[in-house]
């Protein structure tokens, strides 16, 4: 009942953006415990899908940072006022007003240490701030700020400290359940863990996850952990893990994570994780099948270029229908056709005498280097559906975020996989070795048992080609 009579006080103060001079007596006579709980209710709401209430926070955030800006002396001789002060920069808050209010305050060593290590954080200035916060423990201190504090150091340690970090996330988790503190550091796991090359932790962080923060406004940034992760964790997830944790979630999303994972590990060569998910895009839930999706039938095709016939993928990529492609789809579909063109070229060619086939290799290389069909191709575009754009006020975010940009940076290249081949090009189009006092063999007596293997080795060097130019 508290909790709504506060929410209830918030929703009077919005009254603001109409300019109700009484609304504006409300805000004054609330105290700024008062508007940071209203706050954290509003994100928790939010955190489970409440997008409605996206407009609420936005406002109050703004009416919080003009009551912090006021704040006197008198008003954080109440803790709990200076506490909200904290919880409110480690919100994502304004640095200026946090380091201005706790400049007025009277108050403890510990809880001004703080409120220097949060200012710090917020400057993005994440040294000074792990040093400072370093010796604080979260568990020590009174619980409404305790797990706010968890979760920025957690995000601070995430590069350089990772177990550490993943520990913090926990304690996070532990001291506020359920709210959008939880669901920030669920996320930032699921990067940690895949970074880590810890294919458990990942899985478990990821399900708990979908199984109650998919529809956050802020899901479509562990859509990016998730894909991401899967590809760099490939060879330790199982394709029955993956469906597991997939399958929690509602159709459309689950579509777009496999097709975002198809085209991912399509561009850096994991032709049997590529053409799993390309599978599962098509095949949709509940006979509900996608084949007619060109991104689908995009990604599948790649996904088979290795083991199918060239006419038949050429076939494949030539019925998808381009305008409904995004650019950066239809550069890979170009560079996929050009792929398969050159395949065909030299096997039409190898007519030619076989002392003519020395030097060709180094040639066909320099060549597909100038080919426009390897030019680094964009980056996955698109993320989940219906995830409406926030303010930076997810817990723990500042305008520049040590943690958020480690999370982007940290996940290393995939390694290369065991189907791809060598990057060195194999001899294309050559001969069968034989005795110096032997004949000359032509081509038109070659094997085809050999010219299939030599056909088989240039498509692979090809593909190699194209996807190592891309970007990962």
């Amino acid at each position: 009942m508290k909790g709504r009579s506060v929410i209830g006080g918030a929703i009077a103060l919005l009254l603001l953006a109409a300019g109700s001079p009484s609304a504006a007596s409300a805000q004054e006579a609330l105290q700024p415990y008062q508007l940071v709980r209203s706050l954290q209710l509003i994100q928790d709401r939010i955190a489970g899908g409440d997008h409605a209430a996206l407009p609420m926070q936005a406002k109050l955030l703004e009416m919080i940072d003009a009551r912090m800006r006021d704040a006197n002396t008198e008003d954080f001789k109440e803790p709990k006022n200076f506490r909200a002060l904290l919880v409110y920069g480690m919100s994502g808050g304004n640095p200026v007003t946090v380091a201005a209010a706790a400049s007025r305050a009277m108050t403890d060593p510990q809880s001004l240490a703080i409120a220097k290590g949060v200012v710090a954080y917020l400057n993005g200035r994440p040294a000074e701030a792990i040093e400072t916060l370093k010796p604080i423990d979260p568990m020590g201190v009174p619980a409404d700020i305790g797990a706010f504090l968890a979760l920025v150091k957690g995000s601070l340690l995430a590069a350089d400290d990772p177990a550490t970090a993943l520990r913090l996330l926990d304690e996070a988790r532990l001291l506020s359940p359920g709210t959008l503190v939880e669901e920030a550091a669920l996320r930032r796991s699921v990067g940690i863990a895949a970074a880590q090359g810890d294919a458990a932790r990942f899985a478990l962080a990821s399900t708990q996850y979908v199984a109650s923060y998919l529809y956050s406004p802020y899901a479509s940034q562990f859509a990016d952990a998730f894909v991401s992760g899967i590809i760099t964790l490939h060879m330790a997830i199982s394709q029955d893990k993956i469906a597991d944790i997939t399958s929690m979630m509602d159709p459309e999303r689950e579509k777009v994570i496999y097709l975002r994972i198809a085209r991912h590990a399509a561009i850096d060569g994991m032709t049997e994780l590529s053409a799993f998910a390309s599978a599962k895009a098509e095949l949709g839930r509940n006979g509900n099948g996608n084949q007619d999706d060109p991104r689908t039938q995009l990604y599948s095709g790649l996904s088979t270029m290795t083991s199918a016939s060239v006419d038949e993928v050429r076939a494949k990529l030539g019925k998808i229908d381009r305008g409904k492609l995004s650019q950066s789809d239809r550069d890979l579909l170009d560079a996929a056709q050009a792929v398969a063109g050159e395949v065909v070229a030299p096997v039409k060619a190898d007519a030619a005498p076989a002392t003519a086939v020395k030097g060709e290799d180094t040639k066909s290389a320099a060549e597909a280097s100038a080919d426009p069909a390897n030019a680094d191709l964009p980056p996955v575009e698109g993320a989940m559906p219906d995830q409406p754009a926030v303010a930076s006020s997810d817990p723990a975010v500042a305008a520049s975020d040590p943690a958020k940009d480690a999370s982007a940076a940290s996940p290393p290249p995939a390694p290369q996989p065991a189907e791809t081949p060598a990057a060195a090009p194999a001899p294309t189009g050559a001969a069968p070795v034989v005795q110096a006092s032997a004949p000359v063999a032509t081509t038109d007596a070659q094997d085809p048992i050999d010219a299939a293997v030599t056909s088989t080795r240039r498509q692979l060097d090809q593909i190699d080609q194209l996807l190592g130019a891309a970007p990962k």
